[in-house]
């Protein structure tokens, strides 16, 4: 007892519980999907699981395709959620936390809950449900994960660049162009990361909202586990683990960039 008290009078010790928990449910996972990509069904190392993904078409059409409604869903998240983080973080009426908690609210929910929602709406509107269904649904699901880190770097921006430029006799949309958004794309970028990479791996959403007649990236890995596919799974899971690794190496290059823009400016 006195040896836990002693231990844990350290600040630094109290990530001690942290690094078990990161060990057991992060670390030892993805040793599992590595060991299992690269291993056959008897244990033999094998790079089959791999070529097996470029060698199936409908795999790699899949693949193709979720990067293309991730792209798509991306993009309109950007067009909606960027002016209303301007205004939640400009307008006086809307600096108020009620309205920032009303953006916010839809992430509090379950993401099944909201789908359902979407599918309980369509019905209702007598409208189809297919690929329109399914980019509406994941807008929906998604845009707060892309006005909410977009408000944040808003809310913490240095005002001076703004009135500096405005000194200067740069008009309105040459201040939102030239300072405005160079300052703001950390947010972006995080809203991106949070936007892109869930939209590929999600699976629960296309089918709901497509009654499984289109297949996501997602779907494709939670089939072949449930069949018992473990290897080929895990293959599939690496491939993404590498694209969200690439994304965020991408994303990290981006930040730098625009903070010496933005100290230039």
């Amino acid at each position: 007892m006195n040896w836990l008290v002693k231990t844990f009078s350290r600040r630094h010790n109290w990530s001690i519980p942290y690094l078990i928990f990161l060990l057991i449910f992060v670390v030892l996972p993805m040793i599992l999907i590595v060991y299992y990509a690269f291993h056959d069904a008897d244990g033999n190392m094998t790079l089959r699981n791999f070529t097996k993904f470029i060698s199936n078409a409908e795999a790699a059409n899949t693949f193709v395709y979720s990067i293309g409604i991730a792209i798509i869903t991306t993009l309109l998240c950007i067009l909606l959620g960027y002016p209303a983080a301007y205004i939640l973080s400009n307008s006086e009426l809307c600096r108020s936390k009620v309205m920032v908690v009303l953006f916010i609210l839809p992430m509090w929910i379950n993401i099944l809950v909201r789908t359902l929602a979407t599918v309980a709406l369509f019905d209702f509107l007598s409208l189809p449900l297919g690929e329109g269904a399914l980019i509406f649904g994941m807008v929906y699901n998604f845009l707060p994960f892309m006005i909410y880190p977009i408000y944040n770097t808003m809310q913490k921006m240095d005002h001076s660049y703004i009135e500096a430029a405005q000194d200067l006799g740069a008009s309105p949309m040459k201040v939102f162009t030239k300072v405005m958004v160079p300052l703001s794309m950390p947010g972006v970028m995080s809203g991106v990361m949070m936007v892109f990479m869930p939209t590929i791996s999600t699976f629960a959403i296309a089918e709901l909202l497509t009654m499984n007649n289109i297949k996501l990236f997602g779907t494709t890995i939670q089939e072949n586990i449930n069949n018992g596919m473990w290897n080929y799974g895990a293959a599939l899971s690496l491939i993404m683990l590498v694209i969200i690794f690439a994304t965020n190496l991408f994303s990290d290059e981006d930040d730098t960039s625009t903070t010496n823009e933005g100290g230039i400016i």
